[in-house]
């Protein structure tokens, strides 16, 4: 009977553990006697985390899949259809990676931002623009596919509308030009688009389009010998050293080469430039890239500097143009002698590239802004004009607050050449109630403009084009020459109006002191009253010559007292007379 109990135990012991559950109890997981009556404990198996174990190729590979296949719906055809052409493989491969639809909502509202001219404005421009330019593709290049698709569409959306089209729709009799080889040929239909300037991609870009199925299909050809409809065909469509003797078409098949145009007077050149289209093809295919992309890079990581730093000086004004808008003037100055020239054909050039971006408090950009300035001397004065200066001019219109500015220049001659200047401003909000001016801005230039360029242009406010003289260092004030004249500019807003007779009354005094002698070298005054009755708003601009002047410090300062409001306010700038 014990025997039969002790059987039915380890049956029942056997059944459980195959069936993956504890034959005891957990109470009794307890040391066992051993038989020779020791006790022993049981072995501790380490299980391993699922979760952090290594995945298999075989496992990442699904993974990956089903990551793609959550992408569906919307958001697949605003990667594969909407930004197809614009874009890059790094946002293309973080967008992949996004997890959930919130992730994705929040990138395609950066997308959009990132490449906002206007940040500040409620409506995108660039996403306006790319999408009207894909309804236009689609209405105009269709060719048994969207138009969008096409190559033709392809460009159009990535570049907007060419600046010239030179159209053969129906193809026909076609003289080559001297570059192609001459001569009379047919061609397929075919179109040469082209571009004063492509950004990122050079000057005078032509693009020719190529129908060789006369569907409509003209897909975009580096062979400017694709369009000749009469090129396998014997005899027919000979270049100029063909109808000659000096060559035979045979021989436009046995060269290589990028084109089959066959040998020409222009042959060699053709030669020398594949290299040039094969490089412009490529960067045409590609999303339209930022400029200066190091530069951006730059800014964002802020590394260290390998090389020296490249020095420039940075002055900032306000001009009101409404209440909520504000005309935020740059001016960078950057010294000669701080640039590496490159010499030829008896000329020194410099070439420095800028990069701007403005941002709010949470570093969401506001605005960003890229240029290239150039500087050129004869080489034999270069050595002469080191302590010259180079001034470039940004005016940057936002709404009152606090902003952070943050500007890196480069050295195109010396690559490692970068400089960087980083500040805060604080943009004024101008009220209707009160008497406030603009910045007092002290300039080595001033003149009216004509009225074409009337607020458009370097260096333009209003009708005056007035060129800001830029300190050294913050602290230190500007420095003008004898023979220079002194210009200074302000405008005054929100005089008081008298409401019988519709005038102003303000008076408006100039005072300059030597603030080293604490001596008033001049001091006048004039009515608005007398020089612009009418208007809430005037602008003061003086010019003075400083021959008579003594080399030393002084500070220039103007002071407005309201008459109707019985408001003042006071503007002060100090410069050096060398």
């Amino acid at each position: 009977m014990n025997t039969s109990r002790r059987l039915v135990s380890v049956t029942a012991f056997l059944f459980l553990t195959m069936a993956g559950v504890s034959a005891l109890p957990a109470q009794d997981a307890s040391p066992l006697p051993a038989v020779d009556g020791t006790t022993t404990n049981p072995a501790n198996v380490e299980k391993p985390d699922p979760l952090k174990r290594q995945l298999t190729d075989k496992e990442k590979r699904a993974q990956q899949k089903a990551l793609r296949g959550e992408l569906h719906g919307v958001y697949k055809k605003w990667l594969d259809e909407d930004v197809r052409w614009i874009i890059t493989d790094q946002e293309r491969k973080a967008f992949e990676n996004l997890s959930n639809d919130e992730e994705r909502d929040s990138f395609i509202e950066n997308f959009w931002l990132r490449r906002n001219p206007n940040p500040d404005s409620p409506e995108n421009e660039y996403k306006e623009e790319h999408y009207a330019r894909i309804a236009y593709a689609n209405e105009h290049f269709a060719a048994g596919m969207p138009g969008w698709k096409t190559d033709r569409g392809h460009i159009y959306i990535a570049y907007g509308k060419p600046d010239s089209i030179d159209s053969h729709p129906s193809g026909g009799n076609y003289e080559r030009p001297m570059d192609e080889g001459g001569g009379e040929t047919s061609t397929f239909p075919f179109e040469v688009w082209h571009y004063r300037y492509l950004a990122g991609i050079g000057d005078n870009i032509d693009i020719e389009f190529v129908d060789t199925c006369m569907c409509g299909d003209y897909h975009m050809t580096l062979d400017r010998s694709e369009k000749d409809a009469l090129k396998h065909v014997p005899g027919a469509g000979l270049t100029l050293y063909e109808e000659q003797g000096q060559a035979k078409k045979a021989d436009r098949f046995s060269g290589g080469g990028l084109e089959q145009l066959g040998t020409g007077p222009m042959s060699s050149q053709n030669q020398s430039k594949e290299f040039d289209r094969l490089d412009q093809y490529a960067k045409l295919m590609a999303p339209p890239v930022i400029k200066f992309k190091d530069l951006e890079s730059f800014m964002a990581t802020s590394k260290i500097l390998t090389g020296p730093p490249f020095l420039f000086s940075v002055r900032t004004d306000y001009v009101k143009i409404t209440n909520d808008t504000v005309l935020v003037p740059l001016t960078l100055q950057i010294r000669n002698g701080d640039i590496t020239f490159s010499n030829k054909d008896g000329v020194a050039t410099g070439t420095v590239n800028i990069l701007g971006r403005v941002s709010n408090l949470n570093d969401r950009p506001i605005q960003t802004f890229e240029d290239t300035v150039n500087v050129q001397v004869p080489s034999e004065l270069l050595a002469r004009t080191q302590n010259n200066v180079s001034v470039y001019w940004k005016a940057l219109p936002l709404r009152p607050g606090l902003y952070k500015v943050d500007i890196a220049i480069k050295d195109v001659n010396s690559p490692d050449h970068i400089g960087r200047w980083k500040r805060s401003i604080n943009v004024p909000k101008y009220d209707d109630d009160h008497l406030a001016s603009s910045s007092l801005i002290l300039a080595d230039q001033m003149e009216h403009v004509p009225s074409r360029d009337i607020g458009a242009g370097n260096f333009v406010i209003g009708d005056t084009r007035i060129r800001p003289r830029v300190p050294s260092e913050m602290s230190v004030p500007v420095t003008f020459h004898r023979a220079q004249n002194l210009n200074f500019w302000m405008q005054v807003y929100n005089l008081g109006i008298d409401e019988k007779s519709k005038h102003n009354d303000a008076t408006i005094e100039y005072q300059i002191v030597n603030t080293a002698t604490n001596q008033t070298v001049l001091q006048t005054q004039e009515l608005t009253s007398k020089t612009n009755p009418n208007a809430d708003q005037v602008t003061l601009e003086k010019s003075m010559p400083l021959a008579s002047l003594a080399p030393g410090k002084y500070k220039v300062t103007i002071k407005v007292d309201d008459g109707i409001t019985k408001q003042q306010i006071a503007e002060s700038a100090p410069f050096v007379v060398d």
